[in-house]
């Protein structure tokens, strides 16, 4: 079972112009096209998310390590009597 060839296709296609009618389907098609771009465009945007975290995180990590790093050089204030 693959996907429908030659004459299943052509049986579907009628079908369906029976059931909508000539009229109705390039709103079903521009509908679908719609909804396709706005997908597209979504998982898009989830994905510069995840860059953008990832960064985010990377930066946070290597400014910690950076002040594990730094030593602070405080001066001995006691006093001596």
């Amino acid at each position: 079972m693959g996907l429908p060839g030659g004459w299943e296709l052509i049986v579907i296609v009628l079908v369906i112009i029976v059931m909508f009618g000539g009229k109705k389907i390039p709103e079903l098609a521009k509908g679908l096209g719609k909804g396709i771009k706005d997908f597209k465009e979504e998982m898009k945007d989830v994905s510069d998310d995840t860059v953008k975290t990832e960064e985010s995180v990377k930066k946070v990590e290597t400014d910690k390590s950076t002040a594990n790093d730094q030593t602070v050089d405080t001066p001995n204030t006691t006093k001596q009597a």
